[in-house]
């Protein structure tokens, strides 16, 4: 629809707004009302404001007749769409006010109870609450924060600018989401949390929930809702200037080929924009095809130690450039627990330790490198000094001493040899 293109969520209450402070009188709508902050409007009427507002066109006329296909773009805008009211008159409840007041409430979702000709204040408005700037975020504080080299970091950059896809993937606690956040902040330039979106899949997760689907409302009804993606491929394509990314965590937790979906095709570099567009499965006829926008990125993370899952499909490796983590006890480590003032010795015992274990389970043919311990178990150090001791032992059978007891399951004296000499 390019010529509803325009229409954004800021001309509808633009429009309410003139309403409002205009006083005018719409002509009622037959099934469906907008509704928006307690008060109800023609669904069209607002619509054909907005419409002209958006073209500058005082005399512009709506495209879309009222109904389904009105009602439908509202929602997109995250208006709310609802059932008229019903006609309270001559009903069984007519002489119970009471009763009749907790009905409307039931449809209005708010008390409609007030003192004796007290006004009615009805203004359609923005929230007053200001919105937080984002912080700057520079490539210095990047090296500052991550384990990793310079040089790696530029890798992972290059690759993620080239590709446009990018699965960060490792053994559990090597900083996968972390970091696959601050590369988005990093293309960024600022920790601007309105332009990312952070999902995670897990065996429940489903295309529904991710491109769209079928769900029910709050009044029991099933409506055609989108997912996450469309959402943010929807602010996306608003704003091509600026990068936007969705960073996918856990991504092979869950069944991808059936949640990708369509995007399997739409994700490639050179299948971007509207040239691509695709209609999607469940979307009515007169919907506009979807697509993903090129300046759209996406960052998963994958976990190489889960046994329970599948390996990915050589269709969506294809599509992604992939970056390994590797478990970090070196110097980078060993400075940044320095610069919290965790005692020399414990650094030492720590890293001399872990690194030796990690050896083993590599060398482990029931294991591998995929199973080793990452260095993200000791990345929050104790605020006091005097409490590193104590810290080091908790994290250690708290935490690594169960994950080796899960490891070794069929050899419980292997198991229990290595805790000892992790601990001893």
């Amino acid at each position: 629809m390019p010529d509803l293109f325009p229409l954004t969520r800021q001309h509808i209450l633009r429009a309410l707004r003139q309403i409002e402070r205009e006083g005018q009188r719409l002509p009622p709508s037959t099934v469906y009302d907008l509704v928006y902050r307690g008060r109800r409007y023609p669904p069209r009427a607002v619509a054909q404001l907005a419409y002209r507002l958006a073209t500058q066109q005082p005399k512009a006329v709506w495209p879309l007749p009222s109904g389904a296909a009105t009602n439908r773009l509202l929602e997109q805008l995250d208006f709310t769409i609802a059932a008229k009211r019903p006609t309270l008159a001559n009903s069984p409840l007519d002489s119970d006010v009471a009763e009749q007041e907790q009905l409307e409430d039931l449809y209005t979702g708010r008390p409609t109870r007030k003192a004796p000709h007290a006004p009615v204040a009805a203004v359609a408005a923005e929230p007053t609450t200001p919105y937080e700037t984002p912080a700057t975020y520079t490539r210095a504080q990047a090296l500052a924060e991550l384990f990793i080299s310079e040089a790696a970091l530029d890798a992972a950059l290059a690759a993620l600018q080239r590709r446009k896809n990018l699965l960060l993937q490792g053994p559990p606690g090597t900083g996968k989401t972390f970091l696959a956040q601050r590369l988005a902040w990093l293309l960024l330039g600022a920790t601007d949390a309105g332009r990312t979106e952070l999902v995670q899949f897990h065996p429940s997760y489903s295309y529904e929930d991710f491109v769209q689907g079928f769900r029910p409302d709050a009044a029991g009804t099933f409506r055609l809702t989108d997912g996450v993606l469309p959402d943010v491929c929807r602010q996306a394509a608003t704003d091509p200037t600026r990068p936007y990314f969705l960073l996918i965590d856990e991504l092979n937790r869950g069944n991808v080929s059936r949640i990708f979906g369509e995007l399997l095709l739409l994700l490639e570099a050179d299948k971007r924009g509207p040239a691509h567009a695709v209609r999607l499965p469940y979307a009515p006829v007169d919907a506009p095809h979807f697509f993903v926008p090129e300046n759209l990125y996406v960052i998963g993370t994958m976990n190489t130690a889960d046994r329970s899952l599948a390996p990915l499909d050589y269709a969506l490796r294809r599509r992604f450039a992939f970056v390994n983590l590797e478990p970090e006890f070196g110097p980078p480590l060993q400075e940044f627990l320095a610069g919290q003032g965790v005692p020399a010795a414990i650094i030492q015992r720590l890293t001399v330790r872990l690194t030796e274990l990690n050896q083993t389970i590599a060398d482990d043919p029931d294991l591998g490198p995929d199973f080793r311990i990452g260095h993200s178990y000791f990345c929050q150090p104790p605020q006091k000094v005097s409490e590193a001791e104590a810290w080091l032992y908790l994290i250690l059978t708290q935490e690594i001493a169960p994950l080796l007891t899960e490891y070794w399951l069929d050899q419980p004296a292997k198991a229990t040899a290595q805790i000892k000499r992790l601990l001893g």
